[in-house]
C-alpha cells in the first residue's frame, strides 16, 4: 500500500518522479477513483483505464517532464495547484520536442486523509 501523501503541494513533484523513471502503476496511484486528465491535444480522459493508456503512450514515447510548483490553495478537503510544467517528448517524426505549459490541477481528500488528483489539466500550452 502506498504512503498517505499528506501535503497536496507534493502531487506534482511526485508524478514527475514516477513518469520519469516510467513507473506508470506509481503514477495511477496518485489518482482519486474517478478521476480525470486533460491531455495536451486537449482530450479530456476518465477512469482508470484511460489514463493508464495515456500514461503509458508518454512512457513509450520517452517522456521527461519537469514540473515547477508555483501556487498551492488548500481548503479542507480540496486543493488547487497550479504548476509550471516542461515535457520533453518523441514526436511524430521521431524529433525529440519540449511542449510546456500551465496546470490548474485539482487535488482533493481521501477518506483516509491523504490527497489525491481529482483532476490534471494542462492547458494553455507553448
Amino acid at each position: 500500500m502506498a504512503p498517505v501523501i499528506t501535503d497536496p503541494a507534493k502531487l506534482p513533484m511526485l508524478f514527475q518522479d514516477a513518469l520519469n523513471v516510467g513507473d506508470v502503476d506509481g503514477v495511477l496511484a496518485l489518482f482519486a477513483p474517478g478521476a480525470g486528465m486533460r491531455t495536451v491535444t486537449r482530450e479530456h480522459v476518465v477512469g482508470a483505464e484511460a489514463l493508464r493508456a495515456e500514461i503509458g503512450g508518454t512512457v513509450a514515447a520517452h517522456g521527461r517532464l519537469t514540473n515547477v510548483q508555483r501556487h498551492t490553495l488548500v481548503g479542507a478537503d480540496t486543493a488547487l495547484l497550479v504548476t509550471d510544467w516542461t515535457m520533453e517528448i518523441d514526436g511524430p517524426d521521431g524529433e525529440r520536442i519540449a511542449p510546456t505549459g500551465t496546470t490548474a490541477n485539482i487535488a482533493r481528500r481521501d477518506a483516509d486523509g491523504g490527497w489525491l488528483f481529482a483532476l490534471l489539466n494542462p492547458l494553455g500550452t507553448a
